[in-house]
């Protein structure tokens, strides 16, 4: 379901050029969503099989807003995809108690996916991008099925390493596993939102974004997900979570561009649902990161007992640290031995 092709009230849109706008507004959203408009949200809901309250609420769980009843927004994708989700909870694949919970999570990657693609198209078109609506079409119908093979392909390679991983545990029903979290904060955040452009912002938080990813990925990490200055990442054992962790500080003291990280690293049992990771391990990764100094990498109990045989690494124990939520927690702070 997608409501690009949701008609809009504008008193002031009249006229020959606002008829041959929405003309246009509309190709694009045919392009983007493979097909026309033609039903209603009770002829969705009907013709899935489904009562409609239980369609409105998947339709809000994906993120997107109210639509009036007599509006002829959907497609026929938008049929099948309710269709499909129906059939996954009645071959129980999924429970009904979390439908709404994998729509929800769809919904947020997908959201931030498109935002991102819909710049490219910006970038790429320029001012034709608002300006020549045809030209916007003509590229959106090009673009969009290339789009759509790739991300199937990088869903698979992903779905294929993920099974992999869980396999691997022996027990791929568990969601609860020993971990090692990471936070990685560029220290300084506040300042470059006020001394930099948006320009200069983008670059710069794409540039750390680029640079976590290749590091946490070379030394078999998995990034959980990015929040503006922040990284969120997951390792399965201590040892790479700490070459994670030492490396990111070196390469940005090397780039010289970026501003120094704060790390915070945790070691204990974690929930993972959802794509998404939960415990007092995040929590206590999250507090070691907001006390680390800049260019620093702070560790807790678990992580400095698993690291202290291991000669690569050295431990300096910093005593009693005072976080919210964690009365008596102990940091050690993490370096390469010399």
């Amino acid at each position: 379901m997608c409501s690009l092709s949701e008609p809009r009230d504008d008193p002031a849109a009249s006229g020959p050029d606002a008829e041959r706008s929405m003309g246009s507004e509309a190709l694009i959203g045919e392009a983007l969503l493979g097909g026309h408009p033609k039903y209603r949200k009770a002829d969705v809901a009907e013709a899935a099989g489904v009562d409609l309250a239980r369609a409105e609420r998947l339709w809000q769980a994906m993120g997107f807003a109210h639509v009036d009843d007599e509006a002829v927004v959907f497609t026929d994708a938008d049929v099948q995809a309710l269709q499909m989700l129906v059939q996954l909870v009645s071959a129980e694949v999924i429970t009904s108690e979390v439908e709404t919970a994998v729509a929800r999570t769809l919904a947020q990657t997908m959201s931030r996916l498109a935002e991102w693609q819909v710049g490219i198209f910006k970038a790429v078109l320029g001012d034709r991008f608002a300006e020549d609506l045809d030209i916007t079409a003509q590229f959106a119908e090009a673009i969009t099925p290339v789009m759509d093979h790739l991300q199937g392909y990088v869903w698979r390679r992903h779905l294929a390493a993920t099974a992999a991983r869980e396999l691997s545990e022996g027990d791929p029903g568990v969601d609860e596993r020993v971990q090692v979290i990471g936070f990685a904060d560029l220290v300084g955040y506040t300042r470059l939102i006020r001394d930099f452009s948006e320009v200069e912002l983008a670059g710069l938080i794409n540039d750390f974004e680029e640079l976590a990813t290749g590091v946490v990925a070379e030394n078999h990490g998995r990034i959980v997900k990015t929040v503006g200055d922040e990284v969120l990442f997951v390792t399965d054992t201590s040892a790479e979570a700490a070459e994670i962790a030492l490396t990111l500080n070196e390469k940005i003291t090397g780039e010289g561009r970026l501003p120094p990280l704060r790390i915070g690293l945790a070691r204990g049992t974690v929930l993972a649902r959802f794509g998404d990771v939960y415990g007092s391990t995040v929590n206590i990764a999250s507090r070691l990161t907001s006390v680390a100094r800049p260019a620093s990498v702070l560790v807790d109990r678990e992580l400095a007992a698993a690291l202290r045989e291991n000669p690569a690494f050295s431990l300096t124990s910093i005593g009693p640290t005072k976080v919210q939520g964690f009365r008596g927690l102990r940091a050690w702070a993490l370096r390469r031995t010399r």
